[in-house]
């Protein structure tokens, strides 16, 4: 980082301190020492996390609104315009990313549940402008069709790619062999323009039985996204049922599996596929059984800790805790589990402007933390 950038971290840093948050344990990884610090509290559900160029952070809550904390203090209206969703199961308002050039043209893209009487529920991601604490001009950009009767497995994160590019998972709705029907949207991830057109390049675009927006498909239920700070690819990991949570890298035109192939087994302790590899279908970079139920994911690229420079963090909601994972030559050489005795479902793991790594907790009282150096 050049002098100028340790100025701006250091006044982040220092305007978050000032602004009177409230400081946690200090924990300890085979790496470093550490602490977390409370940004904000009181959030319902938190689910998606985004830094604003000013310095402050917008927050998704499932329940449906859109929160916003300034200097370290949640503020008490929820910024107003978000688009009709439903609240149901796991479906409701999921995650926040802000346009690649937010800063000139105060655009950015919610992932959500909606709801259709009649014809059921599905992932939708509508694009609006963020002005003076309010959305304008919202506008639906993407609907994954059909809509299902469930309210399971809406997935939702979303990512940009270094041309422009936006990733949105949809989850296969709990139906697992909608998953490898690929003139159905569920089960896949889709990469569109910021129209929300199908992005130029897409793998299917010359083939009339799969949806043009498909960049992959066979996934089951994705909940972390994240771009890789070296090469550009993105990265996601995915629900198994019980067992099977996955870490992929999300390459054009792949068949991730599901549910054809699979390290876990069914709720009920049946069996889902005998195989776990098969041709034709990508094997995931690393697995876990039994399952974390894994959420929200990101490298950590800051000068806060350059013991974990380039690792990867991935939040826990079952198991509750935040798993660090060191990785060369897309093979998991270490992996380490954090947090376990802070007891909170890790929902988003964001790597923070300020070189800290920003993560949310999944509870009716969620909060926002900081990852921070214990000294």
């Amino acid at each position: 980082m050049n002098r100028i950038g340790r100025i701006a971290t250091s006044l982040a840093l220092a305007g978050l301190a000032s602004s009177g948050l409230a400081t946690a344990q200090t924990f300890s990884s085979d790496k470093a020492d550490f602490r977390l610090d409370t940004v904000a509290e009181g959030l319902e559900h938190p689910w998606g996390l985004a830094f604003l160029p000013d310095g402050s952070q917008l927050v998704t809550e499932r329940a449906g609104r859109l929160r916003h904390i300034r200097n370290g203090e949640l503020q008490d209206a929820p910024i107003s315009g978000v688009p009709d969703l439903v609240v149901s199961g796991q479906g409701g308002l999921l995650d926040v990313l802000l346009h690649p050039d937010f800063k000139r043209n105060q655009t950015l893209f919610l992932s959500y549940a909606h709801e259709v009487s009649g014809e059921g529920m599905t992932t939708r991601v509508a694009r609006a402008k963020l002005t003076d604490g309010q959305l304008s001009d919202v506008e639906v950009i993407f609907e994954a069709l059909p809509r299902g009767t469930t309210g399971r497995h809406f997935a939702g994160r979303m990512e940009f790619d270094r041309d422009g590019n936006l990733y949105v998972a949809v989850g296969d709705r709990g139906e697992k062999k909608r998953a490898q029907v690929t003139d159905d949207d569920a089960g896949g991830v889709h990469r569109l323009t910021t129209e929300g057109k199908p992005a130029p390049g897409n793998p299917f675009t010359d083939d009339a039985s799969v949806n043009d927006t498909f960049f992959t498909y066979g996934n089951r239920n994705i909940q972390g996204m994240t771009i890789h700070p070296e090469t550009g690819e993105i990265w996601s990991h995915e629900h198994g049922p019980r067992g099977g949570d996955e870490i992929n890298i999300i390459r054009a035109g792949n068949n991730y599996g599901w549910p054809d192939v699979t390290y876990g087994i069914a709720y009920s302790g049946g069996t889902i596929s005998e195989k776990t590899t098969m041709e034709g279908v990508t094997d995931p970079l690393h697995y876990w059984d039994p399952s974390i139920a894994p959420s929200g994911m990101a490298f950590y690229t800051g000068d806060a800790f350059p013991e974990w420079q380039g690792d990867l963090f991935v939040g826990a909601l079952k198991m509750q805790k935040l798993v660090r994972l060191s990785i060369e030559n897309e093979e998991v050489r270490e992996e380490e589990d954090l947090l376990e005795d802070l007891g909170e479902r890790i929902r988003d793991v964001r790597m923070g402007p300020d070189g800290v790594l920003w993560l949310l907790t999944d509870e009716s009282d969620g909060k926002v933390y900081r990852i921070v150096p214990a000294n």
